[in-house]
């Protein structure tokens, strides 16, 4: 007990620091509330009730970057209220993964929301006799002991604590690999949904098995909130947008395109006509064992290695794997794979933050949409 005590503690402590040291939420004038605990935020929920408003919630665990921002501005669009929630979710981590690793960008992420806010004022004043655009009214940072009140949860699969399981869908993909992840997603968004009251939740469609489980958790338990998907955002070269990707650098950026590419070389196969399992993953395939062994044959100043973990072809609502596509429902292609930190580098080389050390998971999907 005193270990996950401990583990709890010093994750608080953590959380609490960096979100203290970062930003002065209460001598800083926004043009949103920011918000630390849930008494304040319901007080104004129900404000907004009051007032027949409707409330876009969009989760995010903060280091923003434009897909963060394309939810925003869809929820913006639908609700006359838009509420982001910026929490680093301790039980998403696993006890050998590095939270402390994980970004934190208050300062950024407050400079973009204050942007995106007077974009959608300027929005609303040169179209006036459009559908009124909502705008980002509340900030929600709540500390990791707001979020976790009572008993202190544990990072390891069989620890103590208040959890939320949606089985067997989390046990797949990201979840073989990831085993406590998402039990934590779940159980950070129910609580969100608990607190913010919602009409909406958005999320984007690159975390594609988070979009599965969080729909069937909203089913399963009547949560009175619709669940919105936004399109994966991409930067010009295909890679999709991840507050992870800061780690990448130039060499393993470039490299880590492996994937987008070997998902796409799939998706012709499909686009041409191929339903069968074999056909289209032996495309992606393919694409992963050329460019691997392409680096295996460089020097190691020069190459940057990774792991494919897997690439997936499944079902659309439950994840189970495909041997051939219906045509009817059509299909989830997702894969992973782990850019292994960098063995050497030359001065001056971008080698992103953490200077290569810090292994990168990337993860990317593409749906397959029924034919007729």
């Amino acid at each position: 007990m005193f270990t996950w005590r401990r583990q709890f503690s010093q994750t608080a402590t953590l959380l609490k620091t960096a979100a203290m040291a970062s930003s002065t939420p209460n001598t800083k004038a926004h043009s949103f509330q920011v918000i630390r605990d849930v008494p304040p935020l319901r007080t104004l929920r129900r404000e907004l009730l009051l007032s027949n408003r409707t409330v876009g919630l969009v989760p995010t665990m903060g280091a923003l970057h434009e897909g963060h921002l394309s939810l925003i501005r869809q929820a913006a669009a639908e609700n006359t209220d838009v509420i982001v929630s910026i929490f680093v979710n301790p039980t998403q981590f696993g006890v050998n993964e590095d939270l402390s690793s994980y970004p934190r960008t208050w300062d950024s992420d407050v400079a973009q929301l204050e942007a995106l806010n007077a974009e959608l004022a300027t929005q609303q004043t040169q179209t006036p006799n459009e559908n009124p655009r909502g705008k980002i009214t509340a900030v929600l940072a709540p500390t990791a002991q707001t979020m976790y009140p009572t008993l202190p949860p544990s990072s390891a699969e069989d620890g103590d604590g208040s959890f939320v399981t949606i089985t067997p869908i989390a046990r797949k993909l990201e979840g073989a690999a990831r085993p406590v992840f998402f039990r934590g997603v779940a159980t950070v968004c129910m609580k969100l949904f608990n607190i913010v009251g919602a009409d909406r939740a958005y999320f984007g469609q690159k975390d594609v098995q988070q979009t599965v489980v969080v729909r069937r958790m909203v089913a399963d338990f009547h949560v009175p909130t619709e669940i919105k998907i936004g399109p994966t955002v991409r930067e010009q070269d295909g890679l999709a947008m991840s507050s992870r990707n800061v780690y990448l650098g130039a060499r393993r950026r470039g490299v880590g395109l492996v994937l987008f590419r070997a998902l796409k070389a799939a998706e012709e196969k499909y686009a041409a006509g191929s339903l069968r399992r074999g056909e289209i993953l032996d495309a992606a395939n393919r694409v992963t064992q050329r460019v691997l062994a392409e680096q295996q044959g460089l020097g190691p100043a020069e190459r940057a290695l990774f792991e494919v973990d897997y690439i997936s072809l499944a079902d659309p609502d439950t994840l189970d794997e495909l041997d051939t596509v219906d045509p009817r429902r059509g299909a989830i292609l997702s894969g992973a794979i782990k850019m292994a930190p960098l063995e050497e580098s030359t001065p001056g080389e971008d080698c992103g933050l953490g200077e290569g050390k810090v292994p990168v998971r990337l993860i990317d999907n593409l749906i397959f949409p029924p034919r007729e």
